[in-house]
């Protein structure tokens, strides 16, 4: 039996062994209201037949790559080389659980070590650490790391952040007693968030490229931030991007938050992703997470070891750093082994490409009568206004064998203002027959 190993004789012996005869008797103490709960479940079935039904509710789904994908609003479809999931499967990389014994953990450490070099330099930042869960997560922990550098207990939150990211601030911000003042959302334009620090403020928080596609200049932003003396920290949630725009390093972030999904990781059904986080040197030991190093053994021989922060401080609560105690591992090796593969030249290439496949999308669709683009600069991503409400144009598109987008109302269900609002994404893998399947279906949907 392959679920089912133990034997009647196995299961005696077990019983003999725990000086009891019964298994009833092993759940004494549990009362028996609570023992007698019967669910209602199915009855149980053959593997053969739970195969067949999970077959027939996955046919439900229409897969990525199946039809012109057009979905992004966080979660990007690039292509990930055949290399990347032949190289994570490399059992000295799939059944390694954690290098905290470095003598037999070498390969491991050096590839966290190469990542962390990787991140550094795509987000122009010093120092960065061995990934985190997510995006979202990252972002969280960047603004508790700004509230305990800084010492204050206030947060200023772009109103265009992606808004799960910002529920997982509010989230991660609420036990700390901290406060969060939040600008208001508004697709293709630059809020006024300068107006919202003062001398409280621990830290500002702003995506670029934003929740509707626009890309920000954050220098005014950060010399503001730095004279009321609180913090920048920049979030993205398209990795590629940073391989055309100027890095949030340049533009003065003191702290740098993201998702890695788009490089290496395909789309997963929405998870497993991989955070990315990369902040100045003189900030180092307030960085949560892993931290791969370089060092000498006792040999003079180069190695890699876990560094600064050891397993133990994560588990000291509220004195902790952070309470994050490990990473994602194999997204991460996923996310090295691609950049490497690309390398500086092939990104840029990839995001030229995915910028300009956008472009062209952007200037098929503002032809259609009634539909505006109201993002105004952009990487590969931007927001339609249409003349009906976007959730019913993202299902017709769909009937239409077109995955359009997504509505910005699915992120805002209770902001009417936004019903109008779709964001588009396009990337290296849409091809020309895309776009124009997708211009015809959306003039069908508008009656144009």
């Amino acid at each position: 039996m392959r679920y089912l190993p133990l034997t009647e004789e196995d299961r005696r012996q077990m019983l003999e062994r725990a000086d009891t005869d019964s298994i009833d008797s092993l759940f004494m103490d549990v009362p028996l209201s609570a023992r007698n709960v019967v669910f209602d479940l199915p009855p149980h079935a053959g593997e053969l037949e739970v195969e067949r039904h999970m077959v027939r509710l996955a046919r439900q789904n229409i897969a990525a790559g199946d039809k012109p994908f057009f979905c992004g609003a966080g979660a990007y479809r690039h292509h990930v080389p055949a290399s990347v999931d032949h190289l994570i499967q490399r059992s000295e990389f799939l059944t390694s659980y954690t290098p905290y014994q470095p003598e037999i953990a070498q390969g491991t450490l050096q590839t966290l070590f190469e990542f962390q070099t990787q991140v550094a330099m795509l987000t122009g930042m010093e120092v960065a650490n061995a990934s985190l869960y997510d995006g979202s997560t990252a972002s969280a922990e960047a603004t508790l790391m700004a509230c305990r550098i800084t010492k204050r207990d206030r947060i200023v939150l772009s109103g265009n952040l992606h808004p799960h990211y910002a529920e997982t601030i509010r989230t991660i911000a609420k036990p700390g007693g901290l406060t969060i003042t939040t600008g208001a959302a508004q697709p293709g334009k630059s809020e006024d968030l300068i107006s919202l620090i003062n001398d409280t403020t621990a830290c500002v928080l702003v995506q670029t490229p934003d929740l509707f596609g626009t890309i920000h200049d954050l220098k005014p932003l950060a010399d503001a931030a730095h004279e009321k003396g609180a913090l920048l920290i920049a979030v993205f949630t398209e990795a590629v991007s940073l391989g055309l725009i100027e890095p949030p390093g340049a533009m003065g972030a003191d702290i740098v938050a993201g998702e890695g999904q788009s490089i290496g990781n395909g789309l997963n059904f929405g998870g497993p992703y991989v955070g990315l986080f990369a902040t100045r040197e003189k900030f180092l030991r307030q960085m949560p997470g892993r931290l791969a190093g370089q060092t000498l053994d006792a040999d003079g021989r180069r190695g890699f070891v876990l560094t600064l922060s050891t397993r133990e401080q994560h588990i000291r609560r509220e004195k902790a750093t952070s309470n994050i105690c490990t990473n994602s591992g194999l997204c991460a090796l996923a996310f090295s082994i691609h950049m490497s593969l690309l390398g500086e030249v092939g990104l840029n290439r990839i995001a030229k490409l995915c910028h300009l496949r956008a472009c062209q999308l952007a200037d098929q669709l503002v032809a259609i009568s009634g539909v505006k683009l109201v993002t105004p600069i952009f990487f590969n991503e931007f927001t339609l206004k249409l003349p009906v409400p976007a959730a019913d144009v993202v299902e017709a598109l769909a009937e239409r064998g077109v995955l359009g987008g997504v509505s910005a109302s699915r992120l805002y269900p209770h902001e009417p203002k936004f019903d109008d609002f779709l964001i588009v994404a396009a990337t290296e893998t849409n091809t020309d027959e895309d776009a124009a399947a997708y211009s015809a279906a959306l003039k069908e949907v508008l009656g144009c």
